[in-house]
């Protein structure tokens, strides 16, 4: 097991970001750590990197235990924080040398730096100072510095903030290729990250768990589960009409002669449409059933 936490409590003064926290993480898994601003994901994140103590509870990193000074912790640990610290003043290669040279592992620097910019994206500011570079290129900088020492373990807090959708991708394709030797640990408000490339989803919501699942099966926490389907009519009809179909709560007009219906209930709503259609003289066009998503689940967890 990578990542151990048992009862971790986290007092700020009198305030309680973290109350009683409990998960792992197995080795090579990716597991999104979602949250609203203030739940307590970098709060933890931080004590599982050693930077700052827990108030009570244990953390282990690859049977090491966190808190105890043990450097052994951070050798295993590659961590990008939120606000990814760099030094601006410093060239993009001067850094990462001084940063692999921190570590002191066996592999070559220069070799090491010179695969990390490869794989970061980083060849074509390599020799530019931190300072002169975009926030998307600084960011990659911040993920090289996490990688460059080739740890067991990634703490990634929001990687890709400030990055452009193409940006975006192919940082995910580096965190995914990370994800089959290492374990992942991805803090991000981009609901789409999480469903494209982690394995389980953790939600932390005013310091406590409230959901730890597969990505598979956290869209069943839903316990009211609602339908949302958009159909399109051949001519005009009223909210009015289509409210007055079994279930449905909610009937939008997105365009012309476009509806977005919201029902509820487990019961497949899109027969009582036709016949709906068919009682009032109307041709459905078209019709789309969406399903629940993560934010659907993030949004019913954290009472958004």
């Amino acid at each position: 097991m990578s990542i151990v936490v048992q009862g971790v409590t986290k007092f700020y003064g009198e305030q309680r970001a973290l109350d009683n926290v409990s998960f792992q993480v197995k080795t090579g898994e990716i597991v999104g750590f979602l949250g609203p601003n203030g739940a307590g994901k970098s709060t933890m994140m931080k004590i599982i990197t050693d930077y700052i103590p827990a108030s009570s509870g244990q953390v282990y990193v690859n049977d090491y235990e966190v808190g105890t000074g043990n450097l052994e912790v951070r050798k295993r640990i590659g961590y990008l924080p939120e606000n990814n610290p760099l030094y601006p003043e410093m060239y993009v290669r001067e850094y990462l040398g001084f940063v692999a040279s921190i570590y002191k592992t066996a592999i070559p620097k220069k070799k090491q730096i010179e695969k990390i910019i490869e794989v970061t994206g980083l060849v074509p500011e390599q020799r530019k100072k931190i300072g002169a570079l975009s926030k998307g290129y600084r960011q990659r900088v911040g993920l090289a510095q996490a990688l460059i020492h080739n740890p067991e373990i990634l703490i990634l807090d929001e990687a890709t903030t400030g990055l452009d959708p193409n940006q975006i991708v192919e940082i995910r394709n580096l965190i995914k290729e990370a994800g089959k030797e290492k374990t992942v640990l991805l803090s991000t408000h981009i609901m789409q990250e999480v469903e494209a490339i982690c394995d389980r989803v953790i939600i932390i919501d005013k310091g406590i768990i409230v959901a730890d699942e597969e990505k598979s099966s956290i869209y069943s926490v839903i316990k009211h589960p609602k339908q949302i389907i958009k159909v399109e009519f051949d001519k005009d009809t009223d909210e009015l009409s289509i409210t007055a179909v079994p279930n449905v709560r909610v009937a939008k007009l997105i365009e012309n002669h476009i509806w977005l219906i919201e029902a509820e209930g487990e019961e497949d709503i899109r027969p009582a449409l036709f016949t709906f259609a068919v009682k009032n003289s109307l041709t459905i066009l078209s019709l789309q059933k969406q399903e629940n998503n993560l934010e659907d689940v993030f949004r019913h967890l954290t009472n958004g």
